[in-house]
This record gives structure tokens, C-alpha cells and sequence, in this order.
């Protein structure tokens, strides 16, 4: 059976961290080369419809806390606050990997992303499924703590945002339409990235509530993958469409 290493979670964290900074410095000058940010003339190579893609990169964030649970003997996920994060970490990838695919409406996902997606999948799943299942220990009466209780409205706050954002972007375009258009209603009112932004408030939400070292290392990749595109999307609205609202920020109402 396998045991609780916390050598292993700082390793792991630590690495995560610094995954992030890469992300960072990769990204943050120039986009990467997907959906809206792909070379026109770049010869398509090996891609999977979106649908594909989305849910065979997601699926292993959902399965891998699963397996780890399984294997663990006998099962561990108590109190119920530490039941309560584990549950909250596999819904946001149940929806990711069974409900968001098959409603998008992306262009061909590049095989080369996909091929990364789905290893970050696979590491960060097991890293917060191996710390929540194996190496957590809350009192008993953690989910009334100001830092559960909190983080908790967070992360609902920042996945119902999320998903608004992405139903407003699907509405975009019609069965078959691949054309960008300018994103109306909900947050986008004010930011580019509405739906980005609703994803980092959700997993800073998640490391509040957790409070652990693995959550905030997975919280500060999340800002620092999906922050510079969110700039980048908002460069790409400006130079396309004359008429985008000029009072739109990047990121976060009224700063950025």
C-alpha cells in the first residue's frame, strides 16, 4: 500500500512552481500557437477536433485521484473537510472532462498540446490526489474554518464565472462556425479573459480552502498559463475588431 512521503509533496510542489515561472517566461511576450494565436501559414499537422482533444486531456485530472483512492487500503478521506476538497478537485474535472467537450465548439486541437496536457494532467492529479487521499490531516472540524468556508465561495464564485464565460463564448458561434467574434455579457462587460479569470479564482479558491502547498503550487501555474493568454486574447481583440470596447482590461476589472 502506498504512504504518505512528504519529501515527495515538496518535490513535486516545488517543481510545479517552477513549471510555472517557465510557463511565464515562455508565453507571457508570445502567445501560444493555438486556437486564435495559430500561424496562418503554418501547415496544419497532426490535430484532433476539439471535442477529442478536451476530453482525453482532461480525463486523467478525474481518473488519477480515482485510481489513488482505490488503491488506497483501507480507504482515507476523513474528516469531511478533507472529503469535501477531494470532491471538489474530481466535480471541477468531471465537468471539464464529461459535460465542457462536448459542448465547445473549437477549432482542431494541435497533437503536440495535447500531448503536454494531458502529462500536466496526469502530474497535477496525482500530486493533489496523492496529498488529499494519502498525506493530509485536517481537525475534525476543518470545514467551519474561515479558510474552508472561504475558500469554498471562491472556488463556487470563480467555477460558476467560469462556466457563464464559457457558455457566453459558445453562443458565439453557430454548429459549424469556427470565426471569432467580440464576447458580450456577464464579466466580459468589463475583461477579455472573463473566463480565465473565473478558472484562476476558482483554484486560489481551492489552495485557500486546502491550504496546502501542492493547491497554491497548481494556483500559481493556473495564473501563470492561462494569465499571459488572456493578455494575449485581449491584444488580439483590440487589433481585429475596430470597434471592441476600449474600457475592457485583460484580466481583472479596472487594473489589468
Amino acid at each position: 500500500s502506498m504512504q504518505c512521503f512528504p519529501s515527495l509533496v515538496l518535490a513535486l510542489s516545488s517543481l510545479l512552481g517552477a513549471l510555472a515561472l517557465l510557463q511565464l517566461s515562455l508565453y507571457l511576450r508570445v502567445p501560444s500557437r493555438y486556437g486564435k494565436h495559430e500561424e496562418r501559414l503554418c501547415r496544419p499537422r497532426g490535430r484532433l477536433p476539439a471535442r477529442c482533444a478536451w476530453f482525453l486531456q482532461e480525463l486523467p485530472s478525474f481518473l488519477v485521484p480515482a485510481l489513488l483512492l482505490a488503491l488506497r487500503s483501507p480507504p482515507r478521506l476523513e474528516p469531511l473537510g478533507c472529503r469535501l476538497l477531494c470532491c471538489l478537485f474530481c466535480w471541477h474535472y468531471f465537468y471539464r472532462t464529461f459535460i465542457y467537450p462536448f459542448f465547445t465548439r473549437g477549432r482542431p486541437f494541435p497533437l503536440q498540446l495535447l500531448f503536454f496536457g494531458t502529462l500536466f494532467c496526469i502530474y497535477n492529479g496525482f500530486l493533489q490526489g496523492y496529498y488529499l487521499i494519502y498525506c493530509a490531516e485536517y481537525p475534525n472540524d476543518w470545514c467551519t474554518d474561515l479558510r474552508f468556508t472561504s475558500g469554498l465561495l471562491l472556488f463556487l464564485l470563480g467555477m460558476g464565472i467560469n462556466i457563464h464565460s464559457d457558455l457566453l463564448l459558445r453562443q458565439l458561434r453557430k454548429p459549424g462556425e469556427v470565426t471569432y467574434k467580440i464576447p458580450q455579457g456577464g464579466l466580459f462587460t468589463y475583461i477579455s479573459g472573463a473566463n480565465y479569470f473565473g478558472e484562476i479564482v476558482e483554484w486560489f479558491g481551492f489552495a485557500i480552502a486546502t491550504w496546502s502547498l501542492p493547491a497554491f503550487a497548481f494556483a500559481f501555474f493556473t495564473l501563470c498559463c492561462i494569465g499571459p493568454r488572456a493578455y494575449h486574447h485581449h491584444r488580439y481583440y483590440l487589433k481585429t475588431f475596430t470597434d471592441y470596447p476600449k474600457s475592457r482590461k485583460a484580466l481583472i476589472p479596472f487594473v489589468f
